[in-house]
Parts: structure tokens; sequence; C-alpha cells
């Protein structure tokens, strides 16, 4: 009997695990295990998904044309340069497809993305995973690995789960870098909360190898509808609309997406409550004794001192009815990725793990 077999790589791929959402036992739980916004969705987008369910019973645009003319006009980019997808994600999958294959390699940080080995391996190709610095890309280490069989260089800035940011120099270095059949991907996904950081924007407008995504997930609240997007050289973008599904984001995701990218209003706040709440957080985890870079995100890396004292600290957290990330499988074992939440939201955080402290003392 012939057996049934999936494709090369394909079993190879680790289920992807998201944030934990329950707590046995406790209604009242804060969920900060998945980097959401505290402020949830902009009115504007709610308004607008009202509205959309109204019309649901006809098919989507399959040009997307509203939503990325709005993009284009918020971020001044041409719109006929970008391609929209279900989630970020989805545009990650689209350049792996579209451009890696069987004998191919992808390279990614260490503490990269958990989906970026997934995705090659979804293409058949195969991920190379290489040292950061100090939890930081090295474009040194990155460029060393690069071979003849290098199709895609992946990486996030700001970082997950770090939110540490590789200087905008040393991006555009490594974009020059690479041999013209490489091709650089910037995954901008916490960019918003990074000052004075176009996500590489400027770069992707400038060199015909070089992809940027965004998703509309986080700053603008919307990750329970999906949707995100890319920018990029012509000729990348008319190559990955090629395998994009005709009808991939519904009626009410465009009508979503596109109230909220012309709420510009809305991301100042968000971005002004996150540069407050994360600065105190961070502050108040080093008193407390746990390590933190300088995070460029909307969440914290707390890293304790062990893996015991990780999981004293998280149970401190759950018997307050909080949940944070473990982030094990990125590297950290001792390690917590925490939301940045409103004052309210941080102050029981603050609260929980001082509590934690004083008893540990007593």
């Amino acid at each position: 009997m012939t057996r049934i077999t999936p494709q090369p790589g394909i079993m190879d791929i680790a289920l992807y695990q998201g944030g934990a959402s329950h707590l046995a036992g406790v209604e009242d739980v804060l969920k900060l295990s998945s980097n959401e916004n505290p402020l949830g969705a902009p009115p504007v987008a709610i308004k607008a998904v009202s509205e959309a369910v109204l019309g649901m019973h006809r098919y989507p645009s399959t040009d997307h044309a509203g939503l990325r003319a709005a993009i284009g006009e918020v971020w001044e980019v041409e719109p006929e340069r970008v391609i929209c997808g279900v989630g970020s994600d989805e545009v990650l999958q689209f350049v792996t497809q579209a451009f890696s294959g069987p004998g191919d390699e992808i390279v990614y940080t260490e503490h990269g993305f958990s989906m970026y080995p997934i995705l090659a391996n979804m293409a058949g190709a195969t991920p190379v995973r290489v040292a950061e610095d100090e939890r930081v890309v090295s474009v040194d280490t990155i460029l060393a690995a690069v071979t003849d069989r290098t199709r895609i260089v992946m990486f996030a800035n700001p970082a997950n789960p770090t939110g540490t940011l590789l200087e905008m120099a040393e991006v555009e270095r490594l974009a020059r870098s690479l041999p013209s059949h490489v091709i650089l991907v910037i995954d901008g996904a916490y960019v918003e909360f990074a000052q004075g950081y176009d996500g590489g924007l400027s770069l992707a407008r400038a060199l015909p190898n070089v992809l940027v995504t965004r998703t509309f997930s986080k700053i603008y609240g919307l990750g329970g509808l999906r949707i995100g997007w890319g920018y990029g050289a012509p000729e990348l973008i008319d190559v990955m609309m090629r395998i994009r599904q005709p009808f991939n984001l519904s009626v009410v995701q465009l009508a979503a997406a596109e109230a909220a990218v012309r709420d510009t209003a809305w991301v100042r706040d968000c971005v002004a409550l996150n540069a407050d709440q994360r600065a105190r957080l961070t502050g108040a985890l080093r008193q407390l004794g746990l390590a933190c870079d300088d995070s460029h995100a909307n969440f914290v890396l707390a890293r304790a001192g062990s893996v015991a004292e990780a999981d004293a600290a998280e149970a401190a957290l759950n018997a307050g009815g909080i949940l944070v990330r473990r982030v094990a499988g990125y590297g950290f074992p001792e390690g917590l990725r925490i939301t940045v939440g409103d004052a309210d939201q941080t102050g029981r955080v603050i609260a929980a793990l001082t509590r934690w402290r004083e008893e540990a003392a007593a």
C-alpha cells in the first residue's frame, strides 16, 4: 500500500504555543502574556466593524485598494508596493513560500520569533539559527552564516521576546552587505513603540531585496481580527501577490484596519501610555532584583537568577490573577515576558512581585 507522506520539513515543525488566557479558579484574570493593547481596539475601528457586518454577505475586494491607500497615506509609502495579509505572519509566509524551498536556507537569530523556523520548514527550506550578542541581533554573526544557499534573512526589530533594538545604522549595514540574491525581511510588529526608528521603510524603498512587515495586532489592538501588511520592491510584491489568496481579508478586517490606521491620535496616546508604564515596570523589576534590558516594545523581558526563581515569581503573579509568558522556547528558561499594561495593571504586577519578595525575605 502506498503511504501518504507530508512534504519535507513539515514534520519538523513544532506547534506554535500562544500566550495563556485562563487561570483555574480565577475570574478576574489579568492577561499579560500576548502583548495585547491594554486599551483594546480604537473606537473608530469598533464602529467600522459594526457597520461592515451589515455587508458581510458580499465578497471583499481582492485588491485591498482602500486599506493600501490608507497605509500609503499614513506611512508615506506607495500603495502599489504594499501587500496585505492575515496578520503579518501571512506576509512572512508569502515571502518564504515564494522565494525559498528545498535546498535553500533561511537565517534567523537565536532569540527570534518562533514562527521563523516554522515558516522555513513549511517551505521545505532549512532554518539556520545564529547567535545574538547579549540579546541583540548581531550583524556580523548573520553575515558569517550567509552562504550561496541562503535565500532569506529574517529578524524582528524591536525583537521579541527581548525587546531590544538594533540601531538603524547597523540595520542598513546588514542590508547593504547581503548578497543581491538574499532577501532581508525586517519584522516590524512592534515598531510603533520604538522612538525614532522607521522600521526599515526607507531601506525597503531604496533596495530591491528588503521587505518590511507590520501588524495591526499590537498598537492598533486588532489581534483578534488578524491583519498585517508588508512593503517592498515592486518585483517582490508582484511575486508574493501571485500566491496570496484573492479573498484573504474579509470586509470586516478591511474596514477595521482602514479605520484604525487613520486614527493617528489613538496611536500617539497608546505609545505615550506604553512608554510611561514600560519605564515604570522596568524600574520596579530592577529594584526587585529581576534583570531586564531596556525594551523598545510593549513588553519587558524579566530575567530571574534561576529557573526556580522564575517559577516562584510566576507562581506569585498567578496567585494575584496575573498571566505572563514563560519564554523557555526562546532560549530564556529563567525569563518572564510581561506585557506593559495601563497604570492599574502595571501597579498590580509590581504589587504582586513586591509581596513575593517580602514574603521570601520574611
